[in-house]
């Protein structure tokens, strides 16, 4: 019956954890852009082209 104690007090200090590292991400603002990362792989990128025809 202790080992139950145990591992009960165990658990509560693993999800205070994760609540605690939660509420720092949310804090930092890593849950702030959800549109942009599910298209980014829609948008073409860029390329850099080289303009032959400079002006001197």
């Amino acid at each position: 019956m202790s080992a139950l104690y145990i591992l009960i007090g165990i658990s509560l200090i693993v999800a205070i954890g994760f609540l605690c590292a939660f509420l720092w991400a949310m804090k930092q603002g890593q849950y702030e852009d959800d549109y942009t990362p599910s298209v980014r792989i829609l948008f073409e990128d860029e390329t850099k082209t080289k303009n032959t025809n400079k002006k001197k």
